[in-house]
């Protein structure tokens, strides 16, 4: 689960979780990422999908506002996407800037965009349908819809089946352009991750501080009558009341969640604190272990936590295990992802239908190292990983089988053997911190690369957005 899944308003920011992008270089070639650019794709994202309200003053007929390279960047786009910042901050407690400023800041993010989609089909980077597919099927659910469901929501914001997958082949696009251009520049030695440490001794930064947080979510519909409300925040104050008398949290969870994560005992995973939405933070602040917040408002509905697990070193002593292995198979020019996709599908029948040992079909087919292993991948923890491979996998109970999953590696069939709570060595942690100080470079090595591509990029600017 992703924390974009809280408001199922605000659903383009399910792509975060489909995106976020991880650096190359695999123990199993390519599965384990080296980091993560999650925040900076998020950035890029804004969060939601949404149309213009009306607004008086501006011109009826649309207007070009910028040229980057050949292509214009049109006034409708520039205000679409203002409108979209908007109701994510909005969403979020926060604060906008001034109108013009706002669009001064939307415009470069634009022209940023199509110049790296330019650059991306420039070198012939494509994005299969099947792909497209998942992403949306993936967006849907953690947002707690059904595809349909999610069409249908945006369909009345006036966003159609049709250009919300655009948005995500385009988003998928820059993905995989940002894994090729920028992964492979950032690389962390042993002295970065001990001075990470220091550095996050002397904070009080959030970033210091890495959150387990558990989750009840109680939705309430748009545009609910005030009875209706009501009838929720009771809800909400119920599953605290049983939780401050000492029921176990996880029984809670089942009886009054209606949060993807609900299936796994509320947990949302330890992740550094400024991950997490900003109302959160405002209320967790210092809280200790164990503590219980709220109810809060949000958007979507109500929401109770409670402190599972911190760390101040971002790492927790103790964490979830999955010993798994996979099937991959690698699109090409006789096999695209769709084609892989429906034969790793036919795998899964066989296995299921008892015909076939998945260990016997992954050393037959798999182009993964692992295949000689019959696909096994060992013990691994959270963040071990792509985000997209991690996400399906723990849907997952031992002896499970995943449907095809798309990663930037190729199509994957997955397999859980069993899952484990385990205390991390000390080696084992400062790997874990490995990861957290390679996100961080690549967080940096991402916005040099823009600014880059954006120094390379011919804009002539036209009327202002209006």
């Amino acid at each position: 689960m992703r924390l974009s899944s809280l408001n199922p308003r605000t659903l383009a920011m399910g792509l975060v979780c489909l995106a976020t992008l991880a650096a190359g270089g695999a123990q199993a070639q390519g599965l384990r990422p080296s980091g993560g650019t999650g925040a900076s794709l998020s950035k890029a994202l804004d969060s939601s999908v949404r149309a213009v309200p009306g607004n008086t003053g501006v011109r009826s007929a649309d207007y070009i506002v910028a040229v980057v390279n050949s292509e214009p960047v049109t006034n409708t786009e520039v205000r679409n996407r203002m409108a979209r910042v908007a109701q994510s901050v909005s969403e979020q407690g926060g604060k906008l800037p001034p109108e013009d400023v706002l669009a001064r800041e939307v415009l470069e993010r634009l022209i940023v965009e199509k110049a790296q989609l330019q650059s991306a089909r420039e070198q012939g980077l494509k994005v299969d349908d099947y792909a497209v597919e998942q992403a949306a099927q993936n967006v849907a659910r953690q947002n707690g819809l059904s595809l349909e469901q999610m069409l249908a929501r945006l369909a009345s914001d006036g966003i159609s089946a049709t250009r919300f997958r655009e948005e995500l082949r385009s988003q998928l696009l820059l993905q995989r352009l940002r894994e090729r251009e920028v992964d492979g520049r950032v690389r962390v030695s042993e002295l970065d991750i001990d001075q990470y440490i220091k550095e996050q001794r002397s904070s009080g930064d959030l970033s210091a501080t890495a959150l387990n947080l558990g989750h009840v979510f109680i939705p309430v519909p748009e545009n609910a009558a005030p009875a209706v409300v009501a009838e929720r925040e009771a809800r909400a104050n119920e599953a605290l009341g049983k939780l401050r008398a000492g029921q176990d949290f996880a029984a809670v969870v089942r009886e009054y969640s209606e949060a993807p994560e609900a299936r796994e005992g509320g947990a949302l995973g330890m992740r550094p604190a400024d991950r997490y939405p900003e109302l959160f933070m405002r209320a967790v602040g210092g809280s200790p272990k164990g503590a219980l917040i709220g109810p809060l408002r949000s958007g979507a509905g109500f929401h109770l936590l409670k402190v599972l697990d911190r760390s101040q070193q971002g790492v927790p002593a103790v964490v979830t295990q999955n010993h798994a292995r996979h099937i991959l198979l690698r699109p090409s020019e006789q096999l695209n992802e769709r084609q892989a996709a429906e034969r790793l599908a036919d795998y899964r029948r066989r296995v299921q239908a008892g015909q076939a040992r998945f260990e016997d079909l992954a050393r037959d087919h798999s182009q993964d190292g692992s295949a000689k292993q019959g696909g096994d991948l060992g013990w691994a923890g959270p963040g071990a990983y792509v985000p997209e491979f991690e996400e399906a996998l723990n849907q997952l109970q031992p002896g499970e089988v995943s449907a095809p999953v798309v990663s930037r590696f190729g199509v994957h069939l997955i397999q859980l053997i069993e899952r484990r709570q385990a205390t991390l060595t000390p080696r084992e942690q400062r790997d874990m911190l490995r990861n957290v100080v390679r996100e961080q470079k690549l967080e940096k090595a991402y916005s040099t690369w823009v600014q880059e591509v954006r120094g390379r990029a011919y804009v002539e600017y036209r009327d202002p957005p209006q």
